[in-house]
């Protein structure tokens, strides 16, 4: 005897998969758009960067086409959010001078930061015999004695928004600061002469100089 298919039952059972998808898109959807307008509606603002102070233990621009340096920083992040945390996955500190890296890049400890809170982290960025090209080094060399060098502490890293139990994906967080760092003649010689390891503070600046954020 031969089983015959029932065209009818079949049929049913298409309908039912296809109701399942579209309440599945349908709460998907509704979904998406709370979230979005969850977001809009608290419109997430950019943590705020400070850089407060700056002590350089050595700075050794006497090798052509070398820098060695040891220096200090302070910076506070503040979270301006009322209801939005930040995630501070990956944070990357490092100094440039026109355009170039002259130090390594140092690693500041992951975080979570709530509404309204401040941070403050206070980092070494240092570089042993760093390669500077030619004409940075020699205007380097020419600004140290001057008494003057504008340096520009930056912060690369990965940032997370959390909303309640909702955590966004990962942003990028790009941070400038400026420093101005100044020099008497003792304190560029002294500088110059001071290994990466010096106990004695070449020269300490309080900044308090803001700075620029990207997300």
């Amino acid at each position: 005897m031969k089983h015959k298919d029932c065209p009818k039952h079949d049929g049913e059972g298409g309908s039912t998969a296809r109701r399942l998808c579209a309440c599945l898109l349908v709460f998907n959807f509704v979904l998406l758009l709370v979230i979005l307008l969850v977001w809009a509606i608290l419109r997430p603002h950019k943590p705020r960067f400070v850089l407060q102070d700056v002590t350089v233990y050595a700075f050794n621009a006497s090798v052509p086409n070398f820098l060695t340096t040891n220096i200090h920083v302070t910076i506070s992040s503040r979270n301006p959010n009322h209801r939005i945390g930040v995630y501070y996955d990956k944070l990357d500190i490092y100094a440039i001078y026109r355009n170039q890296q002259i130090t390594l890049r140092s690693s500041i400890p992951p975080s979570y930061q709530g509404h309204k809170e401040v941070d403050v982290w206070s980092p070494f960025i240092y570089g042993t015999e760093v390669p500077v090209a030619p004409f940075n080094s020699m205007t380097l060399t020419q600004e140290q004695a001057a008494g003057t060098i504008f340096l520009m502490v930056k912060i690369d890293g990965r940032v997370r928004w959390k909303v309640g139990t909702f955590t966004s994906g990962r942003y990028h967080l790009y941070v400038k600061c400026p420093a101005y760092i100044i020099f008497s003649k003792s304190t560029a010689t002294a500088a110059q002469e001071s290994a990466a390891s010096s106990d004695g503070a070449v020269v300490k600046l309080q900044m308090l100089q803001k700075c620029s954020v990207a997300v």
